[in-house]
């Protein structure tokens, strides 16, 4: 094996990996509004303030990823993006209320920026093995996403009552600052080698009807499961009175069940139909919103989790097979752009809930899933349509 082959590798590894700690930040802020205490005297407008500060990080993060990658390679790209994390973090920390809300402003649009950065120097370094096996390799990028949601709502709900606010992000701030130092290592002489393309072609690349259809069904999808993490945690305190952490404990159940259930559904993409593995996973999404609005206990509670948990994880990895079967020659420009809009979707959706509630209630926190729900479908037909239209 060329020794050159085994440090793409080693570099494509780390960048999956790095899609871990994007995921521990994009869900810190719907598992830490309990622990800010905002389900004891809830400011919705203010929470959908968070959400839209996050999202500007993103978006903004993602445009200075590529500016960092072109100049300092990916090792350098992914350190600085988990150094950011980790100072934002502990700004985070040292201004947990009552103090002053610009600050946790701030630490929050950093927070996006350095999930920005390390989105797109991970989708980057993951080309080596995006061309071995191109839906297996984004569908792990997801799974890895989910786990990072996972560890950082568990670790929150099980030291909920051991720890103060800001000692619990002090501890979270230590993952990604010992990472930075990991990835500050990579060989700077590794570049991965893309075929020459000018940027107008990635842009023209995006701007076809495939892309675009992409684009919009992993907005809403992104948005429908980015809406119910952020809120899950503060809807059950108010409609259920569940403490804060068992409010915390069942949306890691939900990052939990994104995460086996994606796993299930890379084994399940070869030997079920397509059709029918989706209309399974939306009627879940609807019934789960469903049992969530209408319950009155846990037990409910937890079958609605499990539902749409398990609906929402079915329908990235069929997205994500198709994305693979029409964009066979990689290009990190047009997946950033891609991926940077589903995230958008993530927070904006959240950030649109915000101000929903503070005029309606938090009950309408399960409706926009369900709306989410029926629009991927309508996309999903018009991609089917196109794919036809294009074989033609």
């Amino acid at each position: 094996m060329n020794p050159g082959n085994g440090v793409a590798m080693m570099v494509a590894r780390r960048g999956l990996g790095a899609m871990f700690f994007s995921g521990m930040l994009i869900a810190l802020l719907g598992a830490v509004l309990p622990v800010w205490r905002y389900h004891l005297a809830p400011d919705f407008a203010l929470i959908g303030h968070y959400f839209l500060l996050q999202n500007l990080g993103v978006l903004g993060g993602a445009a200075g990823g590529g500016w960092v990658l072109g100049r300092k390679g990916v090792g350098f790209a992914l350190a600085l993006g988990c150094g950011l994390a980790c100072g934002a973090l502990l700004l985070l920390a040292a201004f947990c209320p009552p103090a002053s809300v610009w600050g946790r402003l701030a630490g929050l649009l950093l927070m996006g920026c350095a999930a920005g950065v390390i989105n797109h120097a991970g989708m980057h370094a993951v080309t080596p093995m995006y061309e071995i096996h191109r839906a297996a390799t984004l569908n792990l990028a997801g799974i890895l996403f989910g786990a990072g949601c996972l560890t950082c709502v568990l670790f929150l709900s099980g030291a909920f009552f051991f720890y103060t606010a800001p000692s619990l992000l002090i501890l979270l701030a230590a993952l990604p600052g010992l990472a930075a130092g990991v990835f500050a290592r990579t060989p700077p002489a590794v570049e991965i080698v893309l075929p020459e393309r000018h940027w107008r072609d990635a842009i023209r690349d995006f701007r076809t009807p495939a892309a675009v259809l992409f684009a919009a069904i992993l907005f809403f999808q992104f948005g429908n499961e980015g809406a119910l993490a952020g809120w899950l945690a503060l809807f059950l305190t108010q409609r259920l009175g569940a403490s804060p952490a068992t409010s915390l404990l069942l949306l890691a159940l939900y990052w939990a069940a994104l995460v086996l259930g994606r796993t299930a559904a890379q084994w399940a993409l070869s030997r079920v139909r397509h059709g029918r593995m989706l209309a399974g996973a939306v009627l879940a999404q609807i019934f789960g919103c469903m049992a969530l609005y209408f319950t009155d206990n846990l037990f409910g509670a937890t079958v609605g989790v499990l539902l749409t948990g398990g609906g929402f994880s079915v329908i990235l990895p069929l997205v994500l097979e198709k994305i693979g079967d029409r964009f066979p020659q990689f290009h990190p420009a047009v997946f950033n752009g891609i991926f940077s809009i589903a995230w958008t979707g993530a927070l904006l959706a959240p950030a649109s809930l915000g101000y929903f509630a503070h005029f309606a209630g938090i009950g309408v926190v399960m409706g926009l899933p369900v709306l989410g729900a029926l629009m991927v479908i309508v996309l999903l037909l018009a991609l089917w349509l196109e794919a036809r239209l294009t074989a033609a």
